[in-house]
């Protein structure tokens, strides 16, 4: 069987998927060189070094978050919107630990203003948040909330942080009930 052809997109895929396998605090220039069959030093002629392959798949996973999301809540508003965005975000966060990790990276202004992948995820937060009737600065403030609990409870859950005999669906759901009861009464707290 041919070997897949060494090209910067099919080093950031195969880092993404490795990221995934392995965590993305344990992707390296090695194990990437590995997956192809190559020697590290021949990485090189595509990429700069693992600091450029970790900002590529950060990249690239701001770009699969902001499709997933976006798809999620097209067409929907309120609390359809909101459980669509909630369970998409969830699933990410949980299926593909890698390139979600990947996605806190801190990433060079220049790439991402050149990518705009980060402004779509905050369009979709935005856009979710105007099915609540939300102006700023309110929006910012429920954009805040909405993260830190979908985070965390991701979190949590990827690394089994979670230990109560309790189905963790019916906890999500909850969470997300709760969610939505805080933003339609969010003129009242």
């Amino acid at each position: 069987m041919p070997r897949e052809r060494l090209t910067p997109d099919a080093l950031v895929a195969a880092a993404a998927d490795l990221a995934d396998e392995i965590g993305f605090d344990h992707l390296t220039l090695s194990a990437l060189a590995k997956r192809f069959g190559v020697r590290d030093a021949s990485l090189y002629t595509h990429i700069r070094g693992l600091a450029d392959v970790q900002e590529r798949v950060a990249m690239r996973a701001l770009g699969e978050w902001a499709d997933a999301l976006g798809a999620a809540i097209a067409g929907r508003s309120g609390h359809a919107a909101l459980t669509a965005f909630a369970d998409t975000y969830r699933t990410l966060a949980t299926g593909h630990p890698g390139r979600y990790a990947a996605t806190r990276h801190p990433v060079s202004p220049e790439r991402l203003a050149t990518s705009g992948n980060a402004a779509r995820i905050i369009d979709v937060c935005y856009a979710l948040l105007r099915g609540y009737d939300l102006s700023e600065p309110d929006a910012t403030d429920a954009v805040r909330l909405l993260r830190s609990t979908l985070h965390g409870f991701s979190d949590l859950e990827a690394s089994g942080g979670f230990t109560a005999d309790r189905s963790l669906d019916t906890s999500w759901r909850r969470a997300v009930e709760t969610l939505h009861h805080i933003l339609t009464n969010w003129s009242k707290i």
